[in-house]
Order: structure tokens, then C-alpha cells, then sequence
């Protein structure tokens, strides 16, 4: 296997698929006036009492569709989701709506020429939600839809550039009570528009300033969702006292960001003032620091009623190219916030930029919870619109955001299992180090029996899934987006954890163009260097491959049935049958993997013959044998059941309920992984289950302890601190595959707590391989009043060892196991360590025809809403 050319295979593979979502186009529209009711997606096929459809809910047909997850979608229409607080009838709405109508069609036109396409959305500045397929959308337990697309990740960033923000809020004495809560839910909404891309701080004064986060003093962090996180529980706690002196808090500001834009990192720069009122002097400040370039933009927000000091705190503002503000109550926090988005896209409004952006992997999970029950990991590609009108050119009016989904299950199956081998896998990695795909991704965790996304599922960094590259030379060169390889020595671990391999893996990685991914895969040296090839007539496969006992693993893709929908109801299975017999022959299959897969069908069919044989005659099978079974590269497994289910004690064993032990797209089963690395001509004994061997206080003797690491844990919150330490937890001990049989004590937590009480930590834990050099050892192990006396011997050709133990003196009080205890304190370093990343080459800060006087308060500019969405339509086209 020649790893350098294959790994620029796969990633031209996915540069092409992922080039074709960019390549879905907004046609020319002609728009037909006439009054309508547009179908609101919470609304749709409600009835009132006297059976009559309610208003904006009609007939709506929704019918299951296997391409969208089994959900019970409309492809024949959109519809319109409206969050709770925004007005349903507004007349802003009313009319987007309506003059977005003409989306339909072109949604609909997308999904005809690309049937791989998932969902296609419009989210309007003005707040609703244009969803196609169309969808029934199920409100949460108290009736309310919190979703708006504007807070959306993929909205914010092809909205605007990236940005460096220094939040400055006044916590004097004026602003107690309901003024700091506003001020709090302020800031919190603030943070929630930032992401990977952006950095922040926060900046709390009275007649002093003081930084929310001591270890942040003087800088600015990366507002990844771990340190976002970190703000919110700061920021609830402060308290007021004082007299309120803005001057000095934003030199400080002004002083930081400066320093920031010498060193080269300079787009946006914003300073986002939270304030009842502003009595001082400030001017000479502004002209030391930001006149009359005014490359830091000041956003102001009035927080309450008093209106004294409106003039004062609107004049910052509009002379700092920013934006002013009134928040009354908590109900306007979420409208108000989001202006500075509109401002700041004006530069790349202005320039008629169509920005193509790529988001980092995410659960919508308030969307998905919605309408699907369902948690899958996808990236979104998006684009601005805005309007061209001349008119209002220089007020950069921005549209919204047009966009569309891209599982990343679909990304990664272009790289398939077959071409990596047993221990080989592929990744693929953002511009900011972050993995978007990986197979020791571990996204979710169990509350009670369900599964949720951990809170920092999605900024998970490389160097913490390839731990093993200390000098994290692996993830620097991708994210600068190098071409290259790399051999490491690794410790990787099988069964969740619980079995550790010692390999020597090779990488091979390359940017994905037109993207801000690097595609990464790791070939392991021996066995995983090489492919097997063989070939059979197509007949003779044929006869071997409709066997009873055989299967070809379901998820790989073995033909591709997801661009006709006439075959997506088909098992991968039948799509080979019925392309190998000419049945479909315009099916789309890998031919490399069917030949394999049908070389593997005729050299495994006489053990199939002998198998049968055995079960017909009962030679040679003892009791208890359950199940013969293999397994090939190929993905294919043939499985003799000695006994029914019944009688089984693995029923789960080789079932589709039994993952780790199947062919998936993520890996191969466990037994063939272990299987793979044992030494020829020896028996690998594997115990499926969680055995706990009562045997434990003779691990010392025959055991060497390896160190291991889980950067993705989940550990249980004792305290809250507001210097962010997180415990790490104690796992436990295990065998690897050199293992008498499974040691795994669980560790101490339990997952039916509440979700707040589980937060993400980095754990240490022990691992435990036998010693193959001990053939026989004996020794005597005191336990309190008494000693006994043990054996131990190695079986030859195998992995067991035989124990034999005096039985009259009890040691299980007396000896238990010692594992790793670590104070979990994440240090201030670590906190505002800033990895090697690279941002967005497109910058749009500065546009020398800007109207800076759009500055909030009475100067607000509207659009015709016609020309609003004739120019969505027919201007934009995604490149």
C-alpha cells in the first residue's frame, strides 16, 4: 500500500464531494405577487376544535424518507420555523417569508441534481427559519422554541470575519438588581455568537479594573467552547459595588488590543461596552488610542430604563464606527446583541464578498432533538447574502445566511476501512487543530439511558486523540495545511478503552482544498502496509456469496445507494446481489471491494463446508461451543451458531446489537484487531464481557504497568470553582491482549446524576501487559494473620496462564488494587495556552464607503423587502 498516493486519493475524493455541496446554485427567480399563508413548521397540519386548519398551520403531507434519517419530511416544499420570541405575523416576517417563497423551487432543483444533499436552509436576519426538506417541529417541554438561526455557528461566522472582542461591563453600585442580570444575559449572548475563530476577554470595572478571569490578564484567549464555558460561570458571579469609571477600563482595552494587532493578528477588533451610563470624560482617550483610523470598533449597550446618560453612551458608539443600543429587559437582549453582526458584515457587504465558510463539527442538537431524536456529527458550508440595492450599499445591508448540511459519516466512508487494514484509520482535522472526524471521537455520554453531547464535544484537539505526538509535530504541520509524513510508536487501546496495543503507525497527511480541513490517515507497519489480492470469476463468487452463514459488514459502502432513491431501501448486501447478477447494473460500486469480497467468499467457503459438517455429525465439538466464526479485510464474516439463542450465554455476541465486535466504519471488530497482533501459530482467548477476575492480588508478579491517557472523560463536578479546576478520575486496571482475562474495575462514577454535576476532564490511568518472558513463577502473599501460597504457569501457544492457588487463608479484604489519583486542577497555563492554528485568509475589517452614522437609536435603515429577496435570488450563487 503505497500511503502517499492513497492518502491524496482519499483527500481529492473529498475535496471533489465537498466541492460539489459549494457548487449548489441559487437560480434566477421570477416572482409572481399574490397574498399567501406561509406554512409554519409548528403549526402544519393543526386542526381546531371544529376540524377546520388553524391559521398558518394547513394540510401539509409529510412522508418517511430513508435519505433524511426515517423522518417525516415534505421534498416537495419548505417550510418556515419562527423562534418563540420573535412575532409570527410580524410584518417583516410576513413579507421575507413570502418574497423568500422562491426559494422552494431552487431547494427543490438543488436536491434533484445532487440526491446526496440533506437539508438546505435560508436564515433571514430578520429571524425566521427556511427549512427543505419541509418538517413538523416539535416545541420543548414547555411549549417554547429556542432555536434562532441568527445565534447558529454557521450563520455567525459567513456573517462576519473573525473577531477579537474585549467585553467592558460596568459592575458599580447604580447597577444592581435586574440591571446586572440584563448585564449578565448581555454578555453571555455575546459569547454566544463568538466561536473558534474569534477571541475574547472580559473586563469587569468599578473604579478599578479587574479581569473576570485573573489568569486572562493582559491577553486575549480563543473562544473555543471550553473557554466560553469558563466566562459564563465567572461572569455569574460577579457582584456590584462602587463608583462606575469607564476611562480607565477601556485604555486597558484599547492597550490589549493594540498589542494584539502589532503582532499580527488583526481582522475585526471590537470593544463591546455594558453600561447604565457614562459620566466621564473619554474622549482623549479615543483620540490616544483608536482616532482617526478607528480600527477598534465600540459597541455600546444602555442597560435599564434611565435614559440620563443615552446621548453620552450613543456618542461612543457613533464616533468608534460601532453601534448603540437600548436594552430595557431581558426580552431585548437577544434582538439588540445581534446588530453588532450586521455592523460588522457591512466591509464584506459593501465589497459584494461571498465568503464560502465551513463551520467545525456540530450536533444541531436543538434542531435535531426537534425533528429527529437523532445525534449526528456534520459540518455546514455557507454563504452571506445582502443587498445590492445602490441606494443602500454603504449601510451593507446583510440578508442572511444561505446554507446546507454535510454529514460527516459521508465524508469519511471516502476513505474506506478495506484500504487502511486492521488498525488503520483516516481523520480529518480543522484550520484551529480541532478534529471534525476521527474514530476515537467520542462525542457523546451516557445520562441515565440517554445520550448526550459532551459540552466540549466539538472543540476536541488532535494532540488529544494522537497523544502519543508529545512535540505535536503531527498536528502543526496540518494545520498549516503541509503535505507529509510521519512514523510514530504508539499506545492505542481496543474495547473501549480496556486493552492496549503497542504498534508503529505511519501518517500520511494533506490539505483538502477550497476548504480549511487537512485530511490525515495512519497505516500501521507489518501487516497494515499490505492488501491481499485474488481473483475469482464473478459466477463462482457468486455461488460462495449467498451462502446462509455469510454477511458483508452493512455499513460500509460497497455500492452506493444513496443517489437513487429507488435503492435506498436496499441492504448493502442486496445492492451487491442485484448489481453482481446484472439486476441494477447502473448501480455505482467499488469494484476493488467486490473483487475482494468475492475472492474471500470462495477461499472461506470450505471452512464453511467443514463447519456444517461438524454441526451435522457432532465430531469434534465439545459442549459449550457456541459459535464459529471469521472474519476477512473485505468486511466479510461467516458465522456457524452451534446452539439457539436460548441457549447461548453470548446472545449478544456477532448480533447488530453487538458493535464493537462487528465491521464498522470505524473500525474492525475487537477480536480481529487482537487477532491481528498475536503471534502466528498462538491462540488468542478474548473475553468479550467486563470480567471481574477475583484474582486480582496477583496481577504484581506478571504484569508490566503502562501508562494511558483519556483526554475525553467525563468526570464527576464535587465543587464549584471559579478558577475552572476539573477533577480528574480514577479508572481502573485492565489487560491488554497479552491478558490471563479482562481486569476493569469501573470507575466511581455515576451517570445518573445530572448533567450538570458531569463535567469534561483529562485522565491518567493504569494499564497492565503480561509478561510473556515469565514462563512460571511461585511466590507467598501475606494477608493479615495468615499467607498463602500461588503458582502461576503459562499455556503454551496461547495467552492464558493456569493459577493455582492455596485456598484456605482469604485474602479479598486485605489487597486491593492501587490506581491513579490526580488533584484535577486545569492549570492557568493550559487554559490560555494558544495552540499553532491558522486563521481565515479572508478578512473583510474596513471599507473606506461605509456609513459609520448607521449607529443605532433613530438612525435605522430598512430595505424593501422585495428587493430584499428578488436580490437573494437572483445575485447569489455559491462558487
Amino acid at each position: 500500500v503505497d500511503g502517499t498516493s492513497l492518502v491524496q486519493e482519499f483527500s481529492d475524493e473529498i475535496e471533489k464531494m465537498l466541492g460539489s455541496k459549494m457548487n449548489v446554485s441559487l437560480l434566477d427567480v421570477f416572482f409572481h405577487f399574490s397574498q399567501f399563508d406561509y406554512f409554519n413548521s409548528m403549526l402544519i397540519n393543526t386542526m381546531d376544535e371544529e376540524g377546520n386548519y388553524i391559521e398558518l398551520g394547513g394540510e401539509f403531507p409529510l412522508e418517511e424518507n430513508e435519505h433524511f434519517n426515517k423522518l417525516s419530511v415534505n421534498t416537495l416544499m419548505s417550510d418556515i420555523q419562527v423562534p418563540t420570541n420573535v412575532y409570527n405575523k410580524d410584518p417583516d416576517i410576513l413579507n421575507g417569508v413570502y418574497m423568500s417563497e422562491a426559494l422552494n423551487d431552487v431547494f427543490i432543483s438543488n436536491f434533484q441534481k445532487d440526491p446526496t444533499l440533506t437539508w438546505q436552509y435560508f436564515g433571514s436576519s430578520t429571524g425566521f427559519f427556511r427549512l427543505y426538506p419541509g418538517i413538523k417541529w416539535t416545541p420543548d417541554s414547555n411549549g417554547v422554541v429556542a432555536f434562532d438561526c441568527r445565534n447558529r455557528n454557521w450563520y455567525i461566522q459567513a456573517a462576519t470575519s473573525p473577531k477579537d472582542i474585549i467585553i467592558v461591563v460596568d459592575v458599580s453600585g447604580s447597577m444592581k438588581g435586574l440591571k446586572l442580570t440584563i448585564a449578565k444575559h448581555t454578555i453571555n449572548t455575546i459569547l454566544d455568537t463568538l466561536g473558534e475563530n474569534d477571541f475574547v476577554n472580559i473586563i469587569a470595572y468599578t473604579d478599578y479594573v479587574r479581569y473576570v478571569e485573573p489568569c486572562f490578564k493582559g491577553t486575549l484567549v480563543q473562544a473555543d467552547l471550553d473557554n466560553r464555558e469558563h466566562f459564563k460561570l465567572l461572569v455569574e458571579e460577579l457582584q456590584v459595588k462602587g463608583e462606575g469609571k469607564v476611562k480607565k477600563a477601556m485604555k486597558e482595552s484599547f492597550r490589549v488590543l493594540n498589542e494584539v494587532s502589532i503582532n499580527g493578528s488583526l481582522c475585526n477588533q471590537a470593544i463591546m461596552l455594558i453600561t447604565d451610563g457614562a459620566m466621564e470624560d473619554f474622549q482623549s482617550v479615543f483620540e490616544e488610542f483608536n482616532w482617526p483610523d478607528k480600527k477598534v470598533r465600540v459597541f455600546t449597550y444602555l442597560i435599564g430604563r434611565d435614559m440620563t446618560f443615552a446621548e453620552n453612551v450613543k456618542w461612543i458608539a457613533c464616533n468608534n464606527k460601532g453601534y448603540y443600543t437600548h436594552i430595557n429587559t431581558l426580552a431585548d437582549v437577544q434582538e439588540n446583541v445581534m446588530e453588532y453582526l450586521h455592523v460588522l458584515s457591512r466591509p464584506m457587504v459593501i465589497n459584494h464578498d461571498h465568503d464560502i465558510i465551513w463551520t467545525e463539527a456540530y450536533m444541531d442538537s436543538v434542531l435535531f432533538n426537534s425533528i429527529a431524536q437523532s445525534l449526528l456529527l456534520m459540518t455546514t458550508v455557507a454563504m452571506p447574502v445582502f443587498s445590492k440595492k445602490k441606494e443602500t450599499l454603504s449601510h451593507g445591508i446583510l440578508l442572511g445566511v444561505v446554507g446546507t448540511d454535510v454529514p460527516l459519516l459521508e465524508v469519511m466512508m471516502l476513505a474506506p476501512r478495506y484500504k487502511l487494514g486492521a488498525h488503520g484509520y483516516a481523520f480529518v482535522i480543522t484550520n484551529n487543530g480541532y478534529i471534525l472526524a476521527h474514530p476515537d471521537l467520542r462525542p457523546l455520554y451516557k445520562d441515565g439511558k440517554k445520550l448526550k453531547p459532551k459540552p466540549n464535544y466539538n472543540s476536541v484537539d488532535l494532540s488529544e486523540a494522537e497523544w502519543e505526538d508529545t512535540e505535536e509535530i503531527l498536528r502543526t504541520a496540518m494545520v498549516k495545511g503541509e503535505t507529509g509524513t510521519l512514523t510514530l510508536d504508539v499506545k492505542t487501546t481496543v474495547d473501549k478503552g480496556k486493552r492496549p496495543l503497542f504498534l508503529k503507525n505511519d501518517y500520511f497527511y494533506t490539505t483538502i482544498n477550497d476548504t480549511p480541513f487537512s485530511f490525515g490517515m495512519v497505516l500501521t507497519r507489518g501487516h497494515g502496509e499490505y492488501m491481499f489480492f485474488g481473483n475469482v470469476s464473478v459466477e463462482e463468487g457468486l455461488h460462495d456469496l449467498q451462502q446462509p452463514d455469510l454477511t458483508i459488514a452493512d455499513g460500509w459502502t460497497y455500492c452506493e445507494t444513496d443517489i437513487d432513491p429507488h435503492h435506498r431501501k436496499l441492504t448493502q448486501f442486496q445492492a451487491v446481489l442485484r448489481y453482481l447478477t446484472g439486476k441494477e447494473p447502473d448501480l455505482e460500486c467499488d469494484e476493488i471491494l467486490l473483487q475482494q469480497t468475492l475472492f474471500d467468499a470462495v477461499v472461506t467457503a470450505p471452512l464453511e463446508a467443514y463447519w456444517t459438517a461438524l454441526m451435522l455429525t457432532g465430531d469434534g465439538v465439545e459442549d459449550g461451543v457456541e459459535t464459529a466464526f471469521l472474519g476477512t479485510r473485505s468486511g466479510l464474516m461467516r458465522v456457524t451458531r452451534y446452539a439457539g439463542i436460548e441457549k447461548r450465554k453470548g446472545n449478544k455476541f456477532l448480533t447488530k446489537a453487538d458493535k464493537e465486535n462487528l465491521f464498522t466504519v470505524d473500525h474492525f471488530p475487537i477480536w480481529y484487531r487482537l487477532a491481528a497482533e498475536n503471534k502466528p501459530g498462538q491462540f488468542l482467548y478474548y473475553v468479550p464481557d467486563d470480567d471481574i477476575n477475583k484474582s486480582k492480588h496477583f496481577y504484581d508478579y506478571v504484569f508490566s504497568l503502562v501508562a494511558l491517557y483519556d483526554y475525553q472523560a467525563m468526570c464527576k463536578n464535587s465543587h464549584h470553582h471559579s478558577s475552572g479546576a476539573r477533577p480528574l478520575l480514577s479508572v481502573g486496571v485492565f489487560m491488554g491482549s497479552h491478558l490471563i482475562t479482562c481486569f476493569f474495575y469501573r470507575c466511581s462514577i455515576s451517570l445518573q446524576k445530572k448533567v450538570e454535576s458531569m463535567v469534561p476532564c483529562n485522565t491518567e490511568y493504569p494499564g497492565f501487559i503480561y509478561d510473556t518472558t515469565i514462563r512460571e513463577t511461585n511466590s507467598i502473599i501475606k494477608c493479615g494473620r495468615c499467607q498463602k501460597m500461588f503458582v502461576l504457569q503459562q499455556i503454551m501457544n496461547s495467552n492464558l496462564v493456569m493459577l493455582v492457588v492455596q485456598a484456605d487463608c482469604d485474602c479479598s479484604r486485605h489487597v486491593g488494587l492501587n490506581s491513579f489519583e490526580h488533584n484535577a486542577t486545569v492549570k492557568c497555563n493550559r487554559m490560555k495556552s494558544q495552540k499553532i492554528r491558522r486563521r481565515p485568509e479572508s478578512c473583510h475589517a474596513y471599507h473606506p464607503h461605509e456609513n459609520a452614522k448607521d449607529c443605532g437609536g433613530a438612525c435605522e435603515i430598512s430595505i424593501s423587502v422585495a428587493l430584499f429577496f428578488i436580490s437573494l435570488v437572483t445575485s447569489l450563487t455559491l462558487r
